[in-house]
């Protein structure tokens, strides 16, 4: 018998680490001279307040949603796919491609081939630590990580001495035709409508993540495929026993998760900047770490998760405008979370176990 119920696994424990996390974070607000009360109301006020904080934070969420389905779907095939900076890195120069090698007529042809484009730049980054790690017994985490300042440099190559327009000092590519161009939120939702604010990047690419966290689901849960990575990233041994072959589920788990991580680029790169420029991730692999233990490594944990990390984005920027917070606290809150998630998670499951087995027990 469980000792908790599953909605409590997924949604006390996270819920109570946050609170203890966000408790801490008021600490260090309040040590620094500053209001925390405050504070939290003018990070909601500025993320949640209104259709431009709204937009923001939903653009921010967008690229943690790929980034965190990258990371879940790896680890449930006992996989920690650390990589996702390096791979939607490439992702990027993916869609860059796409977007920059035909005239593309309308932007719904070319939204279709950005995607396939993203997701195959970032797939192929992942294949080689993948195999490394089938073949060769190397170890997934330190081939993921190194691949990232391996892209950085490969991206920073490319942009300087191929994609760069003659007679630009800017390390980027060309900017996009106009055709390419994604709709934004603010577009979509006025054709119901629904009137939102026009000066943010929230695009269509927030419908694309969002169905992503829908076929994830479906893949891991409902698939032959999903059982076997499952069933792999429980015990290999049993696996093997099995008849599932440790090689071909490594490789498909990182294709997928590398091809998710790609994708990310599709919401920055052609939704937002038009196109490609150094740094265009800005840390959302990394962040996808934390949304994916946030998520307890469930598509719909990793939305709303995502969610919130949008929501820390967006809120500390406003912080950092209309304080003397620095923006970097919000670093300390995200590692916070992440400890409590992560790393401290059993700080707060074994209480709630013992409260649960109590109410048990008394019954």
């Amino acid at each position: 018998m469980d000792r908790m119920p599953k909605w409590a696994d997924a949604l006390l424990v996270p819920l109570i680490s946050l609170i203890i996390a966000f408790f801490i974070s008021g600490l260090v607000i309040l040590a620094i001279g500053e209001d925390p009360i405050a504070a939290m109301k003018l990070m909601i006020d500025g993320a949640l307040g209104s259709t431009y904080g709204w937009g923001y934070t939903l653009y921010y969420a967008t690229n943690f949603m790929f980034t965190g389905l990258a990371v879940a779907v790896a680890f449930h095939a006992g996989l920690f796919n650390i990589g996702g900076e390096g791979q939607a890195t490439l992702g990027g120069l993916g869609v860059a491609v796409v977007c920059l090698a035909l005239p593309w007529p309308h932007w719904s042809l070319a939204l279709g081939a950005a995607v396939i484009g993203a997701a195959a730049f970032g797939a192929l980054w992942a294949a080689v630590p993948a195999w490394l790690q089938a073949k060769r017994g190397s170890h997934i985490v330190i081939t993921t990580i190194m691949f990232n300042f391996i892209a950085a440099s490969l991206l920073n190559y490319v942009l300087v001495n191929i994609m760069r327009p003659v007679g630009s000092m800017d390390p980027a590519s060309a900017r996009f035709a106009v055709e390419t161009k994604l709709p934004r939120l603010h577009e979509i939702l006025g054709l119901v409508g629904i009137p939102f604010n026009n000066r943010n990047p929230a695009n269509i690419s927030l419908l694309i993540a969002m169905a992503a966290c829908v076929l994830v689901w479906v893949l891991i849960w409902h698939t032959r495929l999903g059982y076997q990575i499952r069933a792999f990233g429980k015990s290999e041994k049993a696996a093997v026993y099995a008849g599932i072959r440790p090689v071909r589920i490594t490789m498909y788990a990182m294709l997928i998760s590398g091809g998710l991580a790609g994708m990310m680029a599709v919401n920055n790169v052609m939704g937002e900047a038009q196109r490609l420029v150094l740094n265009s991730v800005e840390g959302a692999g990394f962040i996808g770490i934390a949304v994916a233990l946030m998520g307890r490594n469930h598509p719909f944990g990793v939305f709303l998760a995502a969610i919130l990390f949008g929501f820390l984005y967006q809120g500390g920027a406003e912080l950092a405008l209309w304080t003397k917070i620095p923006r970097e606290l919000i670093v300390v809150v995200q590692a916070l979370v992440i400890l409590f998630t992560g790393a401290l998670d059993n700080m707060v499951r074994m209480p709630v176990e013992r409260v649960f087995m109590a109410f048990r027990k008394a019954k």
